[in-house]
């Protein structure tokens, strides 16, 4: 007898959830296998999305070396050896995926998964964030889509060029639309962008929104979008209207979370009817007046300083003196000179020093003395402000709190962007030598934060339906563990292998009652993987 054992752990799941959405026969017509290879494209794909939520700490172009000690018979069909990933069939498959067109063919995917799933109201988030990568990238023989180039790092790496992408979620974070611009794009022309090609390659029914960061406000954007897009973002503070807006003493309404409070008016901006909604919110107020009072200090000790500075002046008449006094207190909007004075002197004509001579003529001047104090009443009114910022749509039937719990929603997509730059999904860490391959890449990053989004949402909606629960890391029964979590309690599950007598066995080994729960509320294609 003769036993060995493979890995295969939380794989499963990703290997099952990838088969039951239909992905691989999406890819399959866009993409069709064309010469004599053992595996299609949808099967490196599918090879690429395990490697990237393997979470084994190694890059997803390590091939084959990541598959020597999985089940790949499992994960894939039988006879599916290592050997079948190597880097010219992942290299062959990455240019056929951009030759069809990456988000074209990342459409078609979500398109499938959306016919699928009922997620319920339509709220589509919109972002964009920045990939380093180590290379030049300099003159090669291509026509990329995008350029790879310096720009405007969102993660601080200033020493590495990158690249842009944008994409459109739904309020459960699954990521619906995904694109690769230049590393050197405006993100207010990168936002406009997408929603116009998210809005041409998919079908949409019923009321939909666009959710988006203050970079989509602007009056040339929401011109562009007309009336036939529904929109909410956040104003820019720039805005004057803004301004004018926080400088009011408003009647703010007390929101159902009492986190929030909310002013409403209707206002024409940029030739465009909207609703905005001032928003106070308790716990950034809380978090604003911290830095506030620390930067009140530090002006205050600012002040101080530049008034004595100010006092060691001679000015030649009374009127500069006030002038400078007042621009000083212009200047320094949160404190008050107490005691103001202008004291008249009297000097020796050039500055000359020493005591004047008898009967010599000198000429007057003019020093400031006061003593600074802060100004009450002006701090406590801009710190009552801290914490508002304004939201804005052209749906102005929207209710204002309910425009907030949408905008509230973008943290959705923000929480997709952390999870594709988390350490252990070290698929973005991008060190391809061909622009079309990583643009072709983005795609696969996107697509496995979809796999990933859509089995967290999937577990933690029929955990609801079936009223069951699972152990959380403090050992406690929760509806909404996280994905990672879950993958995490599918340790050391393995397949063993048995031959004997020359035939073989193969059975999955270290399956316990709570992971047995799991991959039944997953479903049948889970099941086949791990138990049939």
């Amino acid at each position: 007898m003769k036993l060995s054992t493979l890995s295969l752990d939380h794989l499963g799941l990703v290997a099952a959830i990838f088969d039951a959405l239909g992905i691989s026969e999406v890819i399959d017509e866009s993409i069709p296998k064309t010469r004599n290879c053992k595996l299609s494209h949808s099967a490196i794909i599918k090879a690429m999305v395990i490697n990237g939520l393997g979470f084994a700490e190694r890059r997803l172009y390590i091939f084959p070396s990541y598959f020597e000690n999985l089940a790949l018979e499992r994960l894939f069909n039988p006879g599916v050896v290592p050997e079948d990933f190597n880097e010219d069939v992942v290299g062959r498959t990455l240019d056929r995926i951009n030759k069809f067109g990456s988000t074209a063919l990342f459409n078609n995917i979500a398109m499938k998964c959306m016919q699928q799933l009922a997620f319920g109201t339509n709220i589509y988030h919109i972002d964009t964030t920045s990939f380093g990568v180590h290379g030049d990238y300099e003159g090669l023989d291509c026509n990329p889509a995008m350029e790879i180039t310096l720009g405007h790092p969102k993660d601080g790496r200033w020493d590495l060029k990158q690249f842009i992408v944008s994409m459109v979620t739904n309020q459960c974070g699954i990521p619906l639309f995904v694109q690769a611009h230049s590393g050197n794009k405006s993100d207010k022309k990168t936002l406009i962008e997408t929603i116009q090609m998210f809005k041409s390659n998919l079908d949409f029914s019923g009321k939909n929104y666009f959710a988006a960061d203050s970079a989509l406000f602007s009056s040339e954007n929401i011109r562009l979008l007309g009336d036939s897009t529904l929109w909410i973002t956040r104003v820019p503070t720039t805005v004057r209207e803004v301004k004018d807006l926080q400088r009011l003493d408003l009647e703010m309404k007390t929101c159902s979370d009492d986190r929030y409070s909310i002013f409403e008016t209707e206002i024409n901006y940029g030739g465009i009817d909207q609703k905005w909604v001032v928003v106070d919110s308790r716990e950034m107020h809380a978090s604003k007046a911290k830095t506030f009072d620390r930067r009140i200090g530090k002006e205050f000790t600012e002040a101080r300083k530049s008034l004595k500075k100010l006092g060691y002046i001679v000015f030649a008449c009374e009127a500069d003196a006030r002038k400078a006094a007042d621009r000083w207190i212009s200047e320094n909007p949160h404190f008050t000179l107490t005691g103001l004075s202008i004291c008249e002197i009297s000097k020796r004509i050039d500055s000359k020093r020493g005591r004047p001579k008898k009967d010599e003529q000198l000429e007057k001047g003019y020093l400031i003395e006061g003593e600074v104090q802060r100004n009450e009443a002006t701090i406590a009114n801009k710190r009552s402000r801290l914490g508002r910022f304004v939201l804005a749509s052209n749906d102005k039937t929207l209710e204002g709190e309910l425009m907030l719990q949408y905008y509230k929603g973008q943290n959705a997509v923000e929480k997709g962007f952390r999870f594709l730059k988390d350490k252990s999904f070290r698929v973005a860490e991008v060190y391809l030598k061909k622009e079309e391959r990583i643009e072709a890449l983005s795609m696969i990053m996107v697509l496995s934060l979809l796999i990933y989004s859509i089995a967290e949402w999937m577990i933690r909606k029929r955990l609801k339906e079936s009223g069951e629960t699972v152990l959380n890391q403090l050992g406690k029964p929760t509806q909404c563990p996280t994905l990672k979590w879950i993958f995490q309690k599918f340790r050391n599950i393995n397949e063993a292998i048995i031959e004997l007598k020359g035939s073989v066995h193969r059975e999955v080994i270290n399956l316990n009652e709570e992971q047995i729960k799991i991959i039944k509320l997953f479903g049948l294609g889970c099941e086949k993987c791990y138990i049939g």
